[in-house]
């Protein structure tokens, strides 16, 4: 039993000191290290906010959560709505903090472990990091495309530009191939895509606490 409570110490001081360090620096995603332990590509290049397009943060918010700004980590108006309606949580639940905490701290697919993981994370990565830190850090740990993480990797890989200069209709190219980063391609348009572009242009003050 010592050495249990010992391991979960250690595990709950581990987290504690990510949390306070991820507030100021890099934060790498699982996908990635685990990239790296096996000697696979990784393209990233961090970068802050202020030096990403907000047109980005808006297509994200427009087609991944819209209630970003509204709730604390886990939207329950929509967690509901799918467990009613789909018989358990799936994407339509999942917010941009709770894909924060799925890239940072756990692993991907799709499993009631993970998921159940994923809602308390999101609130305690919410409440320490707020939300302009969890948008830079989604931006720059969210994969786009074989080995690509960040928003300045998949711009320069796909448009041959900074970030920072990215147009709406890029930015919503961006946005829609997340579900799928593997099989979907940002430097094409899209019926997604489009539809992403669509949906930016109802956001207006649903972006404000991401915009500095």
């Amino acid at each position: 039993m010592k050495l249990i409570r010992r391991i979960l110490l250690t595990l709950v001081f581990a987290f504690v000191a990510s949390l306070v360090l991820g507030r100021f620096l890099p934060v790498a995603s699982t996908l990635m290290l685990g990239r790296w332990v096996t000697f696979q590509p990784v393209e990233r290049d961090w970068v802050s906010l202020s030096s990403i397009s907000p047109a980005l943060a808006r297509a994200v918010i427009a087609s991944e959560d819209q209630r970003f700004c509204g709730h604390w980590g886990v939207d329950f108006v929509e967690l509901q709505a799918v467990l009613e309606d789909e018989g358990g949580p799936g994407r339509g639940a999942s917010t941009i903090t709770m894909q924060v905490a799925k890239n940072v701290y756990l692993w991907p697919g799709r499993s009631y472990i993970r998921k159940g993981l994923e809602l308390p994370l999101a609130l305690v990565i919410d409440s320490a990091w707020g939300k302009r830190r969890v948008m830079e850090i989604y931006l720059n740990v969210a994969e786009w495309g074989e080995g690509i993480f960040g928003a300045e990797a998949a711009a320069q890989h796909y448009f041959k530009k900074s970030a920072r200069v990215l147009n709406a209709a890029e930015a919503a190219r961006l946005a829609a191939v997340l579900p799928n980063p593997i099989l979907r391609d940002a430097g094409r348009p899209s019926t997604a895509s489009r539809r992403v572009l669509g949906q930016m242009g109802g956001v207006d003050g649903l972006t404000n606490c991401v915009e500095g």
